[in-house]
């Protein structure tokens, strides 16, 4: 008996499989240009959000200062491209060794002024400066970029406080102040009177018109000058003005204490 034909489908079978994977070389090339759009879609979206959130730096940074007009056509002068300023191509014309004694040009400054730049942890010009004067040009300071045995020597940037509560102090401004900010300070009251018993009263009964340099205590006690006078002869007192020299405690007593201000004659 004659056996039944067998269709070979070999080929067919390959011609299949071919273009099974051609259309998923396809799909897939269609799934990246489709995920290609939709992050540029995300780029431009973020781009657009930021211009209605920050539109001062997404517009322009403004002209440049005066001093670096002649740069406006020369970008690359200050900026690395995609890095932004560098602080390397500041020192180019800018040395710090040189900064408050020369110009950039080597012009002798006379007199010189003090050499603070020279006393900075590092070298980071952006942190302060920037040169271009925009509508909100980035001006500030941070006191961490000075060497620590800096922080402290306030006097070299800061002109001394003139009022009388800080005779006692010299240039210890870190004992109440610190570099965030200048008030609230730290001032500790129990260092010249302390606010014991009686005292524990608010700041108005003894510091009047919002004034905490001086003070007064005839808030709550009642002392005619010549009481005042005739008491304190036996101790050889004569800073009648000045009564937290001598008492700094709700007794009365205290022994010697510092000057805390200025007393009123009210």
């Amino acid at each position: 008996m004659a056996q039944p034909a067998r269709a070979d489908h070999a080929g067919v079978r390959g011609a299949g499989a071919g273009a099974y994977h051609q259309h998923r070389a396809v799909l897939g090339l269609a799934l990246n240009g489709k995920i290609f759009l939709a992050l540029i879609a995300a780029l431009l979206a973020g781009i657009i959000a930021l211009a209605f959130v920050q539109p001062l730096p997404m517009v322009g940074s403004g002209p440049l200062m005066p001093a670096h007009a002649k740069l406006a056509t020369d970008c690359f002068a200050c900026h690395v491209p995609w890095r932004g300023v560098s602080a390397t191509r500041c020192t180019t014309c800018h040395a710090v060794a040189d900064i408050g004694r020369k110009t950039s040009l080597g012009v002798a400054i006379v007199p010189p002024k003090p050499g603070f730049h020279q006393k900075l942890a590092g070298v980071d010009c952006l942190g302060c400066h920037t040169d271009h004067m925009g509508a909100q040009p980035p001006l500030s300071f941070s006191h961490a970029l000075l060497a620590p045995a800096v922080q402290r020597q306030c006097s070299t940037c800061h002109a001394a406080p003139k009022t009388p509560m800080h005779r006692n102090f010299g240039s210890d401004c870190a004992s109440c102040h610190t570099t965030k900010a200048w008030a609230p300070a730290t001032f500790d009251h129990a260092r010249y009177f302390a606010l014991t018993g009686p005292h524990n009263v608010p700041c108005a009964t003894c510091h009047i018109r919002q004034d905490t340099s001086r003070y007064t205590c005839y808030g709550c006690h009642e002392h005619r000058p010549e009481q005042i006078r005739a008491e304190h002869r036996e101790v050889r007192a004569t800073n009648l003005d000045n009564c937290v020299q001598c008492h700094r405690s709700a007794d009365g007593e205290g022994g010697e204490g510092g000057e805390g201000g200025e007393r009123d004659e009210d």
